[in-house]
């Protein structure tokens, strides 16, 4: 078994990333990510990689198009305001094809809000928050081991479907400090190849263009098509979640990230007062697992969602039972992370 390693959570993904083979790091700081971004700029030079700290976000997310376009791995951080900024460059980096990995450590808003932790960037990153129909692939950590494994796997779904990803994270995580096992350094030359589209020389063939623009329409629906077909395949292939003592529970849970770690606890006091209350949480938040939650309704009595919001995620779950369940919500914002025994008390009540 590999040594464990006491670590803060902002540079275990760091680390992560450099380990699943990326080598080119553009952001700017920005509270509570900026451990990360200082990170990469200690590590980046001891592996032979480009740190560049850009002058905004705007510039940072238009250097990853650039570098992405090259076929190699590259990844940036933010949270919630500097990942506002980016998401003009997010929708071209979508509509381009290019394997690129997002870090947003979320924190209080809307606006400046504060440096909290927060879930109020679910829809931002699950919906879409730049313009046209395009998807992000999301994942939602509720541990540094797991943002660790998530983040080498980002850059791998990234590759394979030649999509962007995104590690949807909070700054209670971001900041947090707990023992990470790391997986063994990535041997660079086993990285899938991307010769066939990036930009690395044209001598002896015809040039390749990256690019989410055609002025005619039709083409351009067609690009858009071969997208959905694409994201088809996602949705089929790549979902991921957890239950977690749901075999006989009457009372299903839904939360996902960090609250999702503090929503076991929650079922473990529902339990011990004779609640079965179980615990359903979606790692991946896009594609979101409705046919796994839906199964659910079947047995369940009631749906609670517990989120860092004002509600956000609950949608996706009354989507997914669809009426055939009731589904209540409770949610804390600005920054307050809900406590088990209130959340406790909200759900004995509704019992």
């Amino acid at each position: 078994m590999a040594e464990k390693v006491m670590v803060k959570g902002t540079e275990a993904i760091g680390e992560a990333a450099i380990r699943a083979g990326c080598r080119l790091y553009f952001g700017y700081p920005i509270t509570p990510q900026s451990e990360l971004t200082e990170y990469m700029s200690r590590r980046m030079p001891q592996v032979d990689g480009v740190f560049l700290q850009a002058e905004s976000e705007v510039a940072a997310v238009n250097m990853l198009y650039g570098a992405a376009s090259t076929g190699h791995r590259v990844m940036t951080s933010t949270s919630s305001p500097g990942f506002s900024l980016m998401q003009e460059g997010v929708s071209y980096i979508a509509g381009a094809e290019l394997p690129v990995v997002f870090v947003n450590v979320v924190r209080g808003g809307p606006g400046l809000g504060d440096i909290q932790p927060a879930q109020s960037d679910y829809f931002q990153a699950t919906k879409g928050g730049g313009h046209g129909d395009y998807k992000l692939v999301v994942y939602g950590p509720e541990s540094l081991q797991e943002a660790v494994e998530l983040t080498a796997k980002a850059f791998d779904i990234a590759d394979k479907y030649r999509n962007p990803a995104l590690i949807l994270a909070d700054g209670m995580l971001g900041q947090m400090m707990e023992p990470v096992e790391f997986p063994e350094f990535r041997d660079l030359s086993t990285l899938p190849d991307h010769s066939s589209w990036a930009m690395q020389g044209a001598k002896g063939r015809e040039p390749h263009k990256i690019t989410s623009f055609d002025i005619n329409e039709y083409v351009l629906e067609q690009m858009n098509l071969r997208y959905q077909e694409k994201y088809k395949k996602i949705i089929e292939n790549e979902q991921m979640w957890e239950e977690y003592k749901t075999e006989d529970a009457d009372i299903i849970i839904v939360a996902y990230g960090t609250m999702g770690r503090i929503a076991k606890t929650i079922v473990n006091m529902a339990r011990e007062k004779g609640v079965k209350a179980g615990l359903f949480r979606p790692i991946t938040l896009w594609p979101y697992p409705y046919d796994a939650l839906a199964k659910l309704a079947d047995q369940a009595k009631l749906f609670f969602t517990v989120e860092m919001s004002m509600g956000q995620m609950v949608e996706d779950v009354k989507l997914a039972v669809n009426g055939k369940k009731p589904v209540e919500f409770y949610g804390r914002t600005g920054g307050v992370v809900p406590t088990p025994n209130e959340v406790l008390t909200k759900l004995m009540e509704l019992i």
